[in-house]
């Protein structure tokens, strides 16, 4: 590939990952926003709501351990939660700045972002193999992942011809 295309690339890759990384960074502040709206709701009620709407039958361990974790839920936890997640709000937000002006910092950080992320969802599919959902966003993370190593490969085999190319300069030049 020549370094036009490799340019182009780089460029619309990133702003992709960019934008999906502000994008998860939006989604969570509003669903920091909205738990926290509902701070004065009845949370088992609402959960029985959810629950009953999405058809889980209250026999299923999921629907009482959903039941279980609404009836604890307190302001405090609220106010925990929320902070936790405008935190993974500004972290989002600052590896999508990041990568939309194409520094390395962030790329490596996506790139380890990225991975992290892949034992817990390998063990997800592993749970649940029928679940196209999870088996989607591991293998777009999956791609992702193979991408930034693909770039940053290619900028430290461009670094490293450009020494090669500097010492073969300075060598000539003496």
């Amino acid at each position: 590939m020549n370094d036009s295309k490799n340019i182009v690339a780089r460029h619309f890759g990133l702003r992709s990952i960019a934008i999906l990384e502000a994008t998860k960074g939006a989604l969570s502040i509003l669903a920091a926003c909205l738990l926290l709206a509902l701070r004065h709701r009845d949370f088992q009620a609402m959960a029985a709501h959810i629950l009953e709407f999405l058809h889980i039958s209250p026999g299923r361990k999921f629907f009482q351990a959903v039941m279980r974790a609404a009836g604890h839920v307190t302001i405090k936890n609220l106010w925990i939660v929320f902070f936790g997640v405008m935190i993974y709000a500004i972290v989002r937000f600052v590896e999508a700045t990041g990568l939309w002006l194409e520094k390395e910092w962030a790329e490596w950080f996506a790139l380890l972002s990225g991975a992290m992320y892949m034992p817990w969802e390998i063990y997800e599919i592993i749970r649940h193999s029928d679940d196209k959902i999870r088996w989607t966003i591991f293998i777009f993370n999956i791609l992702i992942v193979l991408y930034l190593l693909w770039l940053l490969n290619m900028t430290y085999g461009h670094r490293r011809r450009a020494k090669l190319q500097q010492s073969a300069e300075a060598t000539d030049s003496k």
